[in-house]
């Protein structure tokens, strides 16, 4: 995507346009984005015209089975074992509040704007194409998502915990395509692991090419294709070796899986679940695609272990399984407020409908059946989003969350189903028809419930 000349280029850290030694708060770096994604020819190219030069992914199951890409050589530095620099727990304010920050609505407002302008034009043809146009991806990296949740003494954002922050974003996203805001947040799950949980000698491997201008496709793959697959039971295993680690086993719906060049997997490790960075090209390891039948757009893809070697330096977190579990559990508030952002974008459209649409003589929306039904969907929508930004705010504090993300997921879960439901049934026949993004947002919706991984707050 081109720049005006004088537009100020990313500095070091990956905050545009601040000199060394500088620092720029959150307020600041949403400004600079706005102003960046404001400036861009990119709106009008998306708005006005299909992209003529959009990456194809192929669209039928089993269509390609390749090893992965050699991809980069992931620099190794620092002291093997040495504990990485962590983001302090967020500040308690001392009441009940979950409006979000000065900080968070300023970079939310950025966000929102990009879903709008940007996704929600080109999500059809990225559903149908089973890909995210290029420039699609290269917005999101001018806007900082890939080091949303990196501490800003690694080269990110914010310096305390911006677990809320990311959800307030992958929210925004989601109100523009689901299966593009999965394909844009992707990379930052695994740089937001590699902050969390990895070691110095991690960080300082992994994170500056997160933090740079050209940051690699990456995923945390932790779903398998099994029948009543648990997450916390998963079949890959880790197997102990005298230089490291042997991986065997097979991950689902694993975003962009065939240009990622770095995945955090998880496996069973002596009994436990652990987290293992692999980095593409690895022999032993093949990607497949495996377009689904929502999230579409985030070019899901089957990642298959087969005898993969990894040094011991590669376990990343704890190896008694807390880590995991956190991950897990970080994860699925990520997938509560993306499902809070496909039922807004059900909600705000519906609503106009009902009233414009006739029928016998009157507006639709004059029935009482139809007017309940958009009222449960605002009434259900809301304590979606308060259940997750309370797991979210509570998570970004440090304090156990294992009951907030239960509950959220439990209610995201059944009612975001519920919502995407009835968003085809107020639309009537309109609802069945692609004319509409409602049947897309009502196929995405069901990937909340059983999708694990691939995002992170």
């Amino acid at each position: 995507m081109s720049l005006p000349e004088n537009f100020p280029q990313r500095g070091p850290g990956g905050r545009h346009g601040v000199a060394a030694g500088e620092t720029r708060d959150p307020i600041g770096y949403a400004v600079a984005a706005l102003s960046r994604l404001a400036q861009s020819p990119l709106l009008d190219r998306l708005g006005l015209r299909k992209q003529a030069e959009q990456t194809v992914f192929t669209a039928t199951r089993g269509g390609f089975r390749v090893a992965t890409s050699a991809g980069r050589a992931f620099k190794r530095a620092g002291q093997r074992g040495a504990a990485g620099r962590r983001a302090d727990p967020a500040t308690q304010r001392g009441v009940f509040d979950l409006t979000p920050t000065d900080d968070e609505q300023m970079l939310v407002d950025v966000v929102t704007e990009f879903a709008t302008e940007v996704l929600r034009p080109t999500a059809g043809e990225a559903d149908e194409a089973c890909a995210a146009p290029d420039a699609v991806l290269k917005g999101s990296l001018d806007i900082g998502l890939p080091t949303l949740g990196v501490p800003e003494s690694l080269g990110g954002i914010f310096e305390d915990r911006a677990v809320m922050a990311g959800a307030l974003v992958a929210e925004a996203l989601a109100t523009g395509d689901l299966g593009l805001a999965v394909a844009t947040l992707a990379p930052g799950a695994v740089a937001t692991a590699v902050a969390t949980w990895g070691t110095d000698e991690q960080q300082q491997t992994y994170l500056p090419a997160f933090t740079g201008d050209d940051v690699p496709a990456a995923a945390l793959a932790l779903t398998e294709p099994r029948p009543l697959f648990d997450v916390l039971e998963p079949a890959t295993t880790a197997r102990r070796t005298e230089d490291g680690f042997v991986l065997d086993g097979v991950k689902a719906m694993v975003p962009r899986g065939a240009e990622a060049e770095l995945f955090v997997v998880g496996a069973r490790l002596e009994g436990a679940n652990v987290m293992v960075l692999v980095e593409s090209g690895a022999p032993g390891l093949t990607v497949e695609a495996d377009p689904s039948m929502g999230v579409r757009a985030a070019s899901l893809s089957t990642l298959t272990l087969d005898g993969v070697r990894v040094p011991e330096s590669a376990l990343l977190g704890s190896p008694d399984g807390t880590s995991y579990a956190e991950c897990v559990r970080l994860s699925r508030i990520a997938w509560c407020a993306l499902a809070v952002g496909v039922g807004q974008a059900v909600l705000d459209y519906v609503t106009p409908y009902v009233k414009e649409r006739e029928a016998f003589g009157e507006p639709v929306a004059h029935r009482q059946s139809v007017a309940f039904m958009v009222a449960d969907i605002a009434i259900e929508l809301q304590a979606m989003r308060l259940l997750t930004w309370k797991a979210a705010s509570r998570a970004a504090a440090g304090q156990d969350v294992a009951r907030d993300v239960a509950l959220a997921r439990s209610l995201c879960s059944a009612k975001g189903m519920r919502i995407g439901l009835d968003g085809v049934q107020l639309l009537g026949g309109h609802g069945f028809v692609k004319e509409h993004p409602v049947e897309r947002w009502y196929r995405d919706l069901r990937a909340i419930s059983i999708m694990e991984g691939g995002v992170l707050v």
